[in-house]
């Protein structure tokens, strides 16, 4: 059994989904890469149980070929080879492979493609959003950092979705930050909720196209099924309650700073350097037209200390954050200007874009912490 494919071409589809190659050692063909072959149509397929990938592409073949081929070696091979045709031999006894390039001969070995673990499909009828790539990926990429990573908390690991008939909206909470985005545009037939994994929706910001090529998100009771073109993801949903996220955004904050995004995150990346390694904490001192951003480490006397000019409207208010925190937030927001409303030293502080689309409403969320040193 053979088939011919160009070697950029098959490179290009491994790496697209080698995102889900589980490195197992329990499962050890979970190692490998399905290829499985029927009319010139080349299936590929990746899993780690948990998350499953899979993209084609078009070769030539006369036969029926089922094999399982080691992932990183292959594509170490493929990485040092010149753009040609490469011709793919497979024994139909012990499935080893044999590939033949213009200047040599590579055998590898390979696994019955029938052991390969199968997997899901969303079945015909399966409920679902469609949104253009950009847009998911814009979402992806305001949430993500705010993902928790915390086992013990294993409902705040992953993304939540919650659909429903007047928009959907999409959470990501680490118990320290908090991401919300509303979207009044992508409307769903009827009330629905899940969790997609940290992993699985960290696979899917690298697939998605920049553009407005539709990405389809369906989802049944066990899995989500992702839709980017020409390679399809499906991920088990992680089976807990997601905590009540809206009990925790204040509604009173008076205290309203507005500022250049640009120049408090620049404020803030330099006053970190000098901040706690442990802490990372910075202390914010609001006065007039005035912020004062000031990070300090005692054990090494460290100090630095930043003014900006800024428009606030409220009462003379000291607080203090997490730096690294505020600087993930400020980075994922794409817009010039927000506006950091606040209340107290001791509760949340609530950050917006100043400007937003009309169908999209943003939120991002930072715990406090409490100041501690000469601030």
């Amino acid at each position: 059994m053979k088939f011919i494919v160009s070697t950029s071409a098959l490179l290009k589809q491994l790496q697209s989904i080698s995102g889900a190659l589980a490195g197992n050692k329990v499962l050890p063909i979970l190692d490998n890469f399905l290829f499985d072959i029927k009319k010139n149509n080349l299936v590929l397929c990746s899993s780690d149980l948990e998350t499953s990938m899979v993209t084609s592409l078009e070769v030539e073949c006369k036969d029926v070929i089922k094999v399982a081929i080691e992932g990183k070696q292959l594509m170490e091979v493929l990485k040092n080879l010149s753009e040609q045709p490469l011709t793919f031999k497979v024994d139909e006894e012990n499935f080893s492979v044999e590939i033949t390039s213009d200047n040599g001969i590579y055998k590898l070995n390979g696994e019955d493609g029938d052991n390969f673990p199968k997997i899901p499909k969303a079945t015909e009828g399966t409920k679902g959003i469609t949104i253009a790539g950009s847009e998911l990926a814009h979402i992806i990429n305001s949430c993500f950092f705010a993902i928790g990573q915390e086992e013990l908390r294993p409902a705040m690991t992953g993304l939540y979705f919650q659909l429903g008939k007047d928009g959907c909206n999409f959470v990501s909470t680490d118990a320290h930050r908090l991401v919300s985005i509303k979207r009044s545009d992508l409307k769903h037939e009827e009330s629905a909720n899940f969790i997609v994994p940290r992993k699985s929706i960290g696979i899917v910001k690298n697939i998605l196209p920049n553009d407005l090529t539709p990405a389809q998100i369906a989802y049944d009771k066990n899995n989500a099924y992702f839709d980017c073109g020409n390679i399809q993801l499906v991920c088990r949903l992680i089976d807990a309650k997601y905590p009540d996220y809206e009990a925790v955004i204040p509604t009173e904050n008076p205290n309203v700073l507005s500022i250049a995004k640009d120049d408090l995150l620049g404020a803030l990346k330099r006053v970190c350097i000098f901040s706690n390694k442990t802490t990372n904490q910075v202390a914010f001192n609001l006065k007039g037209s005035q912020l004062h951003i000031t990070g300090q480490d005692l054990d090494f006397s460290n100090e630095a200390d930043e003014t900006l000019v800024c428009n606030y409207n409220g009462v003379d208010l000291e607080i203090g954050f997490n730096g690294k925190f505020l600087i993930d937030m400020l980075s994922a927001l794409n817009c010039d200007n927000i506006r950091f409303e606040m209340s107290s030293p001791s509760r949340a502080g609530i950050v917006v874009p100043e400007q937003q689309a009309t169908n999209e409403n943003l939120l991002m969320l930072i715990m406090p912490i409490m100041l501690s040193g000469n601030y």
